[in-house]
């Protein structure tokens, strides 16, 4: 766990191993190019060890891989501090942000792609200042301001990935339970459903409401986070949030139900145009 989620071990450890496979070479012969025991190159494929951005380096180096996309994403998953990328910004945060949230945020800063179901909250990605912090507030105990302030920060910071370029392409199912509490009073709403009308009109954000006359669904059960990347769909996973925790879902049962899930809901939902329609009616009666 020392460089990373288990999670990002094994999804680099199996890319690691494909890039060997395509250049023709064994295990053996792949550590005898970089001065190791084979055993290391075993572990390191295997993710039963931990691998340092610098080994990875090596490992590229030696399978001839050229493509600078895909070095600086699995340079990401390593857990480098200095591979390019959308600047990993989120570093000067440490002190303030758990483990766990720093790994989100890496693979949001690298996905091309981000489909989530949000059933209490809008997400992260579309709050307002306001919101955010009135989020954070009740979600974190004893926060002093300072702390507060740092953690707001972060969350709209994570907004610029929407203006990069290329952009992340955010695919939202809001339940309706998520416009009608009331986060922070009714002014911070009225905002915050201007903000999301706003951003529904985005060519790269897709929102849809999932209205309560659609009754029992099944994302019932909670919010989910499924994130793609364009190189290669094997570092595709799932993020369930916890309390205390986040968990991450990578096999491919379990990418194949919540990708399942997800099309299910959208069908349920109202259609992007309705779903803006509907906010805007809801923006006029805040």
């Amino acid at each position: 766990m020392q460089h990373g989620p288990a999670v990002r071990r094994r999804k680099l450890g199996a890319e690691l191993r494909a890039l060997r496979t395509s250049a023709g070479l064994t295990s053996g012969e792949a550590a005898r190019l970089v001065g190791w025991h084979q055993s290391k190159v075993s572990r390191i494929e295997t993710g039963a060890s931990g691998v340092k951005p610098a080994d990875v380096r090596f490992l590229l180096d030696a399978y001839r891989v050229a493509d600078a996309n895909l070095r600086e994403l699995l340079l990401v998953l390593a857990g480098s501090d200095e591979s390019g990328g959308r600047h990993h910004w989120w570093h000067a945060y440490r002190g303030v942000l758990p483990p766990t949230y720093r790994d989100f945020i890496s693979l949001e800063s690298q996905a091309s792609a981000m489909r989530t179901l949000e059933t209490s909250v809008v997400p992260g990605l579309l709050q307002t200042p306001e919101y955010a912090r009135a989020v954070t507030r009740a979600a974190v105990d004893g926060l002093d301001d300072e702390r507060l302030d740092a953690l707001v920060e972060v969350r709209l910071a994570r907004q610029d990935i929407l203006r990069a370029q290329p952009p992340l392409e955010l695919s939202a199912v809001l339940d309706e339970a998520v416009l009608r509490r009331e986060v922070g009073g009714p002014e911070v709403m009225a905002r915050q459903l201007k903000r999301l009308l706003e951003a529904g009109r985005l060519p790269q954000v897709r929102l849809q409401v999932l209205p309560f006359t659609a009754g029992a669904h099944v994302g019932i059960t909670g919010p989910f986070v499924i994130f793609s990347f364009s190189r290669t769909s094997d570092l595709d996973v799932v993020v369930l949030d916890h309390l205390t925790s986040s968990l991450y879902l990578e096999r491919k049962e379990d990418l194949q139900a919540y990708t399942e899930a997800f099309n299910t809901l959208r069908i349920h939902a109202l259609s992007p145009e309705d779903s803006l329609d509907y906010l805007a009616v809801m923006g006029d009666g805040a």
